[in-house]
């Protein structure tokens, strides 16, 4: 998903679904406390297997608890900040792995710990469809959920005043839009790389000067997804004042209010993201690792996926929550860039991009 912190939350305060399941500390029905139950499971397995993630990551505890009653395997959760950080982590520690596995790594970030040899080579018990796999490294990184970042607008707040809400890429640096848009920053956030990516999809090697014109338009960059969407999207906070904002084609599916969404994604602004899950290599427990991501593609797994994380599962017959068919549409042409031409360029457009937005 944001992949940021708390993804999960996702327009949390719109939806009883929500606040029935938004916890990632503790007290709600997660996965991120470690099951008591799997000791002497009746799996072949058998100690404590150790999954690296996002600070996202989110399941039901019945779900755990079937995992390590079936595997024999306990499971720990060890969350490691956003997609990025996660990417990082894992990419500096390659030589001493701080879990047997990992999920949560996306497209944008994925070379990063790829290079660095921090996967093993894998071979799933299932076989994901292929357009989700990486073109490098997909022998390494099974590919677990998709979702998509497009720009959203609060729709009732563009009713109330009257103006027609913008479309495109291009709309964002009318006049018309001045100051009503927020971002997470591409350097500090996976949301906001991916927003990034599709201005570089877009612009080619004019992207700095779309960026120019979308900050001198009064666009407002901060550091997460959580900052933007509660912090001054309109239809995320109370105190908010701005009615456009980077987030994800699922947003939608979480203001629904008598029946209807109160905020739209733009399907014209959206690039696809793909979570990854893989074996790490030098993992202390390499059975169990394996066991763990064949178990992320499970049935049961794949159809808690929307509800615990708000991403589309990957594998065919898995299945989505009624209302996503009608408020968290998918874009049909979301932009994309070549993994290795972002591995290639990644840290040269970084430091470009913080030169363009500190100007």
């Amino acid at each position: 998903m944001n992949r940021v912190t708390v993804r999960a939350c996702l327009a949390s305060a719109a939806t009883t679904l929500l606040l029935t399941s938004c916890s990632l500390t503790g007290g709600g029905d997660t996965a991120t406390e470690p099951s008591t139950s799997a000791a002497g499971g009746s799996g072949s397995g058998g100690g404590t297997v150790v999954l690296a993630t996002h600070e996202s990551f989110h399941l039901p505890k019945k779900l755990v608890r079937q995992f390590e009653e079936e595997s024999g395997y306990t499971l720990e959760v060890r969350a490691a900040g956003d997609a990025g950080t996660l990417a990082t982590k894992l990419s500096l520690t390659a030589d001493n792995p701080i879990a047997d596995a990992a999920y949560g790594i996306d497209n944008t970030f994925a070379s990063r710990p790829l290079d660095e040899g921090a996967f093993a080579a894998f071979t799933p018990g299932t076989t994901p469809p292929e357009q989700y796999a990486l073109a490098e490294g997909g022998d390494r990184l099974v590919p677990v959920d998709s979702a998509s970042v497009c720009v959203n607008v609060d729709t009732d707040w563009f009713d109330r005043e009257g103006l027609t809400p913008p479309e495109t890429l291009d709309d964002l640096t009318d006049p018309a839009y001045a100051d009503l848009m927020v971002t997470p920053g591409a350097s500090t956030s996976s949301p906001g790389m991916a927003f990034f990516l599709a201005t570089v999809a877009q612009y080619g090697d004019d992207w700095p000067d779309y960026w120019a014109d979308l900050l001198a338009n009064g666009a407002k960059v901060v550091d997460g997804w959580e900052d933007a969407y509660y912090g001054d999207f309109t239809a995320g906070s109370k105190t908010g004042t701005r009615p456009i904002v980077v987030s994800y084609d699922s947003s939608p599916a979480f203001t629904v209010e008598d029946g209807r969404s109160t905020t739209a994604a733009l399907l014209d602004t959206c690039f696809r993201q793909v979570e990854y899950a893989g074996v790490l290599a030098g993992a202390d427990n390499p059975e169990g690792a394996e066991a763990l991501v064949d178990w992320m593609l499970s049935a049961e797994v794949q159809s808690a996926l929307p509800e615990s994380m708000y991403v589309f599962p990957v594998m065919p017959g898995a299945t989505v929550p009624d209302g996503w068919a009608q408020f968290a549409q998918q874009p049909t042409d979301p932009y994309e860039v070549d993994p290795a031409e972002i591995a290639a360029n990644r840290e040269e457009w970084l430091t470009e991009w913080t030169d363009v937005i500190s100007r």
